[in-house]
């Protein structure tokens, strides 16, 4: 068997045809409603306590800080009122030592002091008001809510949330570990040192960067219904998304419900990086299964490592390897320099990247795919500079764009079913308005979630003369207008960067049968960027809303 015949093979290994896609978004509803339900299930479904997504007509002053990593962010977020929006940040690296502090103390205090200075340098006026401020009541809390910050804290560790500014970490990655943190509530501890400080500012919530994702598209792109569904799909994949408070019955007899309970709504942080992890549904080759026994995680987080860029380019190495160590392919190995185009001896150098575990970064493949020249010299390039591979035939590169193709295209695919879910179990895409015999027509054949959406559209059409509004058109074509869209914000390099995509991942949504072409074509994918900025500070905004009156952003008195 030739090369190209086993690369062939192997690629056809990652097949991920359009009955497992119809069988994987079955599973993928199954687990987001047992999510819903009950806790420590496959797929986490954390409530995030965040109860609305803005319009674009916010307007506000708002901080954000994102602790992500090694890194710590500071960013104030100017929002305009019309889609738009100012950001000022400041970035700097956390010390080594405090990222592993005997107390959480040491940490969250060098979290404040860097709000502290960030403040004094970009907002200076406001910062010194509020000290003169301060000095001239006599009562410690006589300047109440007055020049008081809100602040959005991305905090990109495992904790659980308890309310949209509570939570208490589960545990340290990243290289952090301060045992003394673990269990206690991180909002807390950043606010307690801030207020040692003195400055004006209240943690107003506790963001995930998916949910930000969520919040920074629906602002920047507001529709008739808002975003749906924040997701990214970059370095790993996760996905947040509006869901019916009814649902989430998993939130029932938890104290607190008066905070949320009066829109409807919550946004849903689904981790379903960890969907299937028992594999009922997922696809699974000798690849998957080599990453996942050499990953650090065995046995989770099996969607991410089918999906997200981290692991990619791991799958593309160990399938490449398999081909060099295949007699019956013998990748890379023209050894005979007159059956090469180049007429050069294929090499492979003795530290190429190929043997060394993740030593592939998934831009390779981004690279790959982008080659349509003649010869696929890009590929061969990429090849020699990336992997130590020098000399590689047509054949050889032909050999490893099949591979490439086949990994990216199960990733987009994979990804459809989580976006095809989420949307399908919102039932937003069947929300449109339907005539009061239809909803007779649907109770007498037992269509019940039939009846009562187009009971509820004849509903909505009598009372518009009531509420001095035009009655909502009985009938709609898929591709109508704006208000037809569902909206879905996405970020992270695969669906910004890899070359295709999303067309791939859209024509696994055609083959949805509860979406089709014409549904799919109503899904409005839009990039949203910095769900940790600009995200978190929405997310703060909408933290004020549950307080007093006049609360949003900052109050500026004019006293």
């Amino acid at each position: 068997m030739s090369l190209l015949e086993e690369a062939r093979r192997v690629a056809g290994e990652f097949d991920f045809g359009p009955e497992e896609v119809k069988k994987s978004v079955k599973e993928f509803i199954r687990q987001m409603d047992e999510g819903l339900r009950a806790p420590n299930q496959t797929m986490s479904q954390i409530p995030t306590y965040v109860t609305a997504v803005p319009n674009g007509t916010e307007k506000g002053l708002f901080l954000a800080i994102d602790l992500g990593g090694t890194n710590f962010r500071v960013c104030s977020v100017q929002l305009h009122g019309n889609t738009t929006f100012t950001l000022t940040q400041s970035k700097c690296a956390v010390p080594r030592e405090l990222m592993v502090a005997p107390t959480a103390k040491e940490l969250f205090g060098f979290l404040a002091k860097q709000i502290e200075l960030f403040l004094r340098t970009h907002h200076s006026d406001h910062f010194e008001a509020h000290v003169r401020r301060r000095q001239t009541v006599s009562a410690s809390d006589g300047y109440r809510d007055e020049n008081i910050f809100r602040l959005g804290f991305t905090f990109s560790f495992p904790v659980q949330q308890h309310g949209i500014n509570r939570g208490t970490l589960i545990r340290w990655t990243k290289g952090f570990d301060i045992d003394d943190a673990i269990g206690k509530d991180v909002c807390q501890l950043l606010q307690t040192e801030i207020d040692l400080l003195k400055l004006p500012v209240r943690v107003a919530a506790l963001v995930n960067d998916t949910v930000g994702t969520l919040m920074a598209r629906s602002y920047a792109s507001p529709g008739e219904t808002g975003t749906l569904l924040g997701a990214i799909f970059g370095t790993g994949t996760n996905g947040a998304y509006v869901e019916r408070l009814e649902k989430i019955t998993k939130l029932a007899g938890e104290s607190g419900g008066s905070d949320y309970e009066r829109t409807g709504e919550m946004i849903v942080n689904t981790e379903w990086g960890s969907f299937d992890n028992a594999l009922r549904v997922l696809p699974d080759t000798p690849y998957d299964r080599a990453l996942d026994g050499e990953s650090v995680n065995p046995g989770i987080q099996m969607f991410e490592k089918r999906v997200s860029g981290m692991f990619l380019g791991e799958i593309l190495r160990l399938a490449m390897l398999g081909l060099v160590r295949d007699p019956a392919a013998r990748l890379f190995q023209d050894d005979d320099s007159s059956s090469n185009d180049v007429h050069s001896t294929t090499t492979i150098a003795a530290d190429s990247a190929l043997y060394r575990q993740w030593g592939i970064d998934t831009s390779v493949l981004s690279t790959v795919e982008s080659d349509g020249g003649a010869g696929l010299r890009l590929t061969r390039q990429t090849l020699d500079k990336e992997l130590g591979v020098s000399a590689a035939s047509i054949e050889d590169a032909q050999a490893v764009k099949m591979l490439v193709s086949a990994i990216g295209r199960r990733s987009a695919r994979l990804s459809a079913v989580a976006i095809g879910a989420v949307v399908i179990s919102s039932g937003r895409l069947h929300a449109s308005q339907k005539p009061a015999s239809q909803a007779v027509d649907a109770a007498k054949q037992g269509d019940v979630s039939a009846a009562a959406a187009a009971t509820a559209t004849t509903l909505q059409a009598a009372a518009a003369p009531l509420l001095d509004t035009p009655p909502a058109p009985t009938s709609a074509p898929p591709d109508s207008g704006e208000e037809d869209h569902v909206d879905v914000g996405v970020d992270g390099s695969l669906v910004e960067y890899y070359p295709g995509f999303e067309e791939l991942l859209r024509e696994a949504l055609r083959e949805v049968p509860e979406i089709g072409p014409a549904g799919e074509k109503r899904i409005r994918i839009g990039i949203a960027k910095d769900g940790s900025g600009v995200g978190a500070a929405l997310i703060a905004l909408v933290a004020g809303k549950a307080g007093p009156p006049g609360e949003e952003g900052y109050h500026r008195s004019d006293k």
